[in-house]
């Protein structure tokens, strides 16, 4: 398993899940509506918050229909008259990563183009979010690579082909990265939403694995994170049925607050890899398991058989896991019955006269 850090935070097993605010284009078009959308985030305890750079023109061809989902929130605009209304400026992307900044949280942003990388680089972004759309493009993976910084790439609608070349450049180029399973549907229907392909990615491939939500499961995250996310994004919007592409299947302030926490929650419920014995369970550990105990009394040279032998609480003496050493081998003192038997009793340093009847 890879790890890495993101502006100091670290990424992996074990450590607190990641949490992303997905603003998306719920800001409308507005600096001032994505700054109270970046407030609300750090007041519901989110650990970054992305923005997505782009200009209309440069990304869709004048033959781009709208998808689906859109069609119903936009009527009327094509797809690049949609996209254009959401546009923000250079400046106002300053504004809004200052803001998530002095938040202390982490800003993040979705390029869509190879010119848009050098925007996040402008912005000294400390990642690079790739949305699924753009797992398979090899010009704009390249040009984010290049800068260094890690890549956070969705795998919605590919298959594992495609996701193996894309983890093969991303081995070629050196570059940090994680795979974010997620389904390419606004909204996700949760029967569609998969969350055992999580533990799929982990055990196919060696990075952090995280999960982008386009469900409406408030609980959706929180099972992830049990699933085995260390990274998780969300939409979050100032109102659900605002008009625009993707309110609709975003978390409005209450539920992402909610969101959050149960994510938080299922952090403690998780743990941390390894499994071992905690501190906690000691007590109950020496109590509760068993040592070997005599059966009857047995005289000074004889040879212990098995059926000499019982168990009984509590596990301060010899475990029962070790009767093959014991058995066969000659009491060095007597034993009386009943005894919890000890290694001083026993002679372990001559050949054992006997298997374990």
């Amino acid at each position: 398993m890879s790890y890495f850090h993101i502006d100091g935070r670290p990424i992996g097993p074990g450590q607190p899940t990641f949490v992303i605010a997905e603003l998306g284009v719920n800001h409308d078009g507005s600096a001032n509506k994505a700054i109270e959308l970046v407030k609300i985030a750090a007041n519901c305890g989110a650990s970054a918050v992305k923005l997505q750079i782009f200009r209309a023109a440069a990304l869709l061809h004048a033959s781009a229909p709208l998808a689906e989902y859109q069609k119903s929130q936009v009527a009327g605009d094509s797809a690049t008259d949609m996209l254009r209304k959401y546009e923000l400026s250079t400046d106002d992307l300053r504004r809004i990563v200052k803001t998530i900044r002095d938040l202390k949280m982490v800003p993040l942003a979705t390029p869509f183009s190879p010119q848009d990388v050098e925007t996040c680089e402008m912005l000294r972004l400390p990642a690079i979010k790739i949305a699924s759309p753009d797992v398979v493009n090899y010009l704009l993976l390249q040009r984010a690579a290049q800068t260094g910084k890690p890549l956070l790439l969705s795998t919605g609608a590919a298959d594992l082909d495609e996701v193996d070349a894309t983890v093969r450049w991303m081995e070629e180029w050196n570059t940090s990265f994680a795979l974010l399973h997620c389904i390419s549907s606004y909204p996700t229907p949760a029967a569609q939403a998969n969350l055992c392909w999580i533990s799929e990615l982990a055990q196919r491939y060696r990075a952090p694995i995280g999960f982008s939500d386009h469900t409406t499961e408030t609980f959706a995250g929180a099972m992830a994170a049990c699933a085995g996310a260390d990274i998780i994004e969300r939409h979050l919007t100032y109102d659900r049925s605002a008009r625009g592409p993707d309110h609709a299947a975003s978390s409005d302030p209450t539920q992402f607050e909610r969101y959050v926490k149960m994510i938080r929650d299922a952090d403690n419920l998780r743990g941390s890899p390894g499994k071992r014995v905690l501190e906690i369970e000691e007590d109950v550990r020496n109590l509760s398991r068993q040592s070997l105990v005599v059966r009857r009394t047995i005289k000074r040279g004889q040879t212990i058989a098995a059926n000499d032998l019982t168990t009984q609480r509590p596990g301060s003496g010899i475990p029962p896991a070790r009767l093959q050493e014991v058995v066969g081998r000659p009491a060095i003192q007597l034993i009386p019955a009943g005894a919890m038997l000890d290694w001083n009793m026993i002679d372990q340093a001559g050949g054992r006269l006997s298997e374990v009847a």
